[in-house]
């Protein structure tokens, strides 16, 4: 089979967002051949390249969605006439939508006069060569402005101005750049077999116009939504721009959606959001994102020392169950138990792990203050904050908790003349004791995630894999993905959170159950096998209802049935064509008579 992988920012390029999901499933899926759509995000992804690709990967193709020279197409009149036409149906579709989240699924005049102006502009690109000078002409503004002031437009769009108008315009010349792509050509995405977007938005759109032109299916998979992200951001805007925008990528998703052969989500979460924006319940598949056990099985898998004590102890508890003094040994035993916890535990301080990325959605502010709750209950107890500002706003913040830190946390020292330490570490991978994530878990005694905004947690399952006991705040796919196997508590409550991580602390056979319970729960449900298999099963039912759009014919013009069977996608002389019809052993030659002389 032949997939056409569609990805923004992505896959193949080094760090892009999604790019390692992406490139185990091309991996492990090496019976099937691929061909990369890529759009960048910027010159500096550019610049950093792309990883090593398998040799499954026939051809990569890219695109910037950043930057769009002039293609020096001049439009005639007709051409121009044709423009108007369909760019003046879709600016007055984003002006008579609904408002975003009065309905759950735009109504079928507004989505299928989009899809209508959507797939003309496609075809006026495909004839004319490109629509960028059109998009960024004057006409397409005077086109929206039409839109917005004509009869039944909504209150917000009538009240843009010509600020709005040209903000509006802009960003839709952009989102609209890969229609003027040469992608969509027999022996591009019409020579593929499925076309799968690795997320929505403008990843999904060449495979939108991949089907118009050629039937091909599409299959998306979104493991955030990503019309839930254009509703949050432009808080800036003016009320016309949000509102015109939101219409514009609500039946963008809506048409994907619907022309989607399946969909999918990746937790529960985003499938709730998928059906919340107009998804078909029956194209829902959900697949979890899969991740590759293999770099924390030394930690997760190794026989700790109360792991091995726990099971003797387990064991000597069984052997005197009929014996009388029972109940005087094991209380003997807990007392001693007891002694020996508080004096290792005094020796050798908890220590609370958090990995992420840096930014004010992780609340690292909540964790800090739950953290002064956690010492007062279990003095000595440390903090490491393993992870890189995203961002200058990241930056900021870093600066933030960094003083927050120091103000709550004086540094402490064994005496007048010694150099004090405090308690919170702020580290990134890489550094010493923080090569890799597996060994931060490994010197961790409970994980926390601190969340207000998370989407699927991955940070979490890497903890799963650990085999550690975690706590976390109520967000996102966090109840889905961790099950029964870790403490939740609400988010942006520090009390909580410190009581939560205070019971784990005192209790290191909870400790171990939990995170036994989280590594199998992990390994079930989360290891990059599944992923793969479940995409593969997928593709096949995908191609398998299908109707054939190549149809072989024979001499009298009649469709050739089986003409083009599975194995014709092997490499080898029988995928070489030939010129019978039938097969040979099913000619009938006739004999030749003989006659023998005496």
């Amino acid at each position: 089979m032949r997939i056409g992988l569609l990805t923004e920012g992505g896959y193949p390029y080094v760090g892009g967002e999604g790019g390692v999901w992406c490139d185990r499933l091309v991996r492990g899926l090496d019976r099937h051949e691929f061909d990369v759509y890529a759009f960048s995000t910027g010159q500096v992804q550019e610049d950093t390249g792309w990883v090593d690709l398998p040799p499954q990967v026939q051809r990569v193709r890219t695109a910037p969605l950043w930057t769009a020279e002039e293609d020096g197409v001049v439009h005639g009149r007709r051409a121009r006439r044709r423009f108007a036409e369909h760019y003046g149906e879709l600016a007055a579709a984003l002006c008579t939508a609904d408002e975003p989240g009065t309905a759950e699924k735009p109504r079928a005049a507004e989505a299928d006069r989009f899809a209508n102006a959507l797939h003309g502009l496609a075809e006026l690109a495909r004839d004319e060569g490109g629509l960028v000078a059109a998009l960024r002409s004057e006409h397409a503004v005077r086109a929206l402005e039409r839109a917005c002031r004509a009869p039944g437009a909504r209150r917000t769009a009538r009240e843009a101005r010509v600020p709005d108008l040209l903000t509006v315009a802009g960003h839709l010349e952009r989102a609209l750049r890969p229609l003027s792509l040469d992608w969509y050509e027999e022996d591009g995405l019409g020579a593929v077999d499925l076309c799968h977007a690795a997320s929505g938005g403008l990843a999904a759109l060449p495979g939108l116009l991949a089907r118009h032109f050629f039937g091909v299916p599409l299959l998306v998979t979104e493991y955030g939504v990503r019309l839930r992200t254009h509703y949050l951001t432009r808080p800036d805007a003016s009320p016309a721009v949000r509102s015109l925008l939101a219409a514009f990528h609500g039946l963008l998703t809506a048409e994907t959606y619907r022309a989607a052969s399946y969909l999918v989500p990746g937790n529960a979460h985003a499938r709730r959001w998928q059906e919340r924006c107009g998804a078909d319940r029956a194209k829902l598949r959900t697949i979890y994102p899969g991740l590759d056990a293999t770099p924390f099985a030394r930690v997760g898998g190794e026989d700790r020392p109360e792991d091995r004590k726990d099971r003797k102890d387990r064991k000597d508890r069984k052997d005197r169950k009929n014996r009388k003094d029972l109940a005087d040994r094991e209380q003997g035993e807990n007392r001693e138990k007891g002694e020996r916890r508080g004096k290792r535990e005094h020796a050798e301080p908890h220590t609370l792990v958090w990995i992420g990325r840096v930014e004010p959605a992780k609340d690292l502010v909540s964790l800090l203050h739950a953290l002064a709750e956690v010492r007062a209950a279990e003095p000595g107890t440390r903090l490491r904050i393993v992870g890189r500002p995203s961002g200058p706003e990241g930056e900021a913040y870093l600066g933030h908790c960094r003083a927050l830190a120091a103000q709550l946390f004086p540094d402490e020292a064994d005496g007048p003349h010694a150099v004090g330490q405090n308690p919170v570490s702020f580290e990134e991978l890489g550094g010493p004791g923080a090569e890799t994530t597996a060994d931060v878990h490994a010197g961790g005694t409970v994980t926390v995630l601190s969340s207000v905004v998370e989407g699927f947690p991955v940070g979490l399952i890497e903890a799963m894999f650990c085999g550690r006991a975690t706590v976390s705040t109520d967000v996102g796919a966090v109840v889905e993905v961790i099950g029964g196997t870790g403490l939740v508590v609400p988010p942006r409550n520090p009390r909580a959170l410190a009581e939560a991580c205070v019971s784990l602390l005192r209790d290191p056979e909870r400790r171990a159950r939990l995170g036994e319970a989280a590594r199998a729960r992990a390994l079930e449900l989360f290891g990059v096998e599944q992923n793969v298999a479940a995409y593969h099963g997928l593709y096949l039912e995908t191609v398998a209802r299908t109707p054939v759009r190549r149809p072989v014919l024979d001499g009298a013009g009649d469709p050739q049935p089986f003409a083009a069977p599975a194995e014709a996608h092997v490499p080898g002389r029988w995928t070489e064509p030939t010129s019978r019809a039938v097969p040979t052993w099913a000619v009938e030659t006739p004999e030749p008579v003989t006659e023998t002389v005496r």
